[in-house]
């Protein structure tokens, strides 16, 4: 049994510049996500801090 995904929304990650697809483990606040990964959404904080 092949099973294809449909067309998920996409983002753009702010920090890598990337687009990250929706996941299930997202679908209850997909609109409040914003970085692709956790590494991307510390190291905003790390960029701040570097000034």
């Amino acid at each position: 049994m092949v099973h294809h995904k449909l067309h998920l929304p996409e983002k753009r990650c702010p920090q890598c510049g990337l687009t990250f697809s929706w996941r299930k483990k997202w679908q209850l606040n997909w609109d409040k996500v914003i970085y692709c990964s956790e590494r991307c959404r510390r190291s905003k904080t790390a960029d701040k801090t570097e000034d």
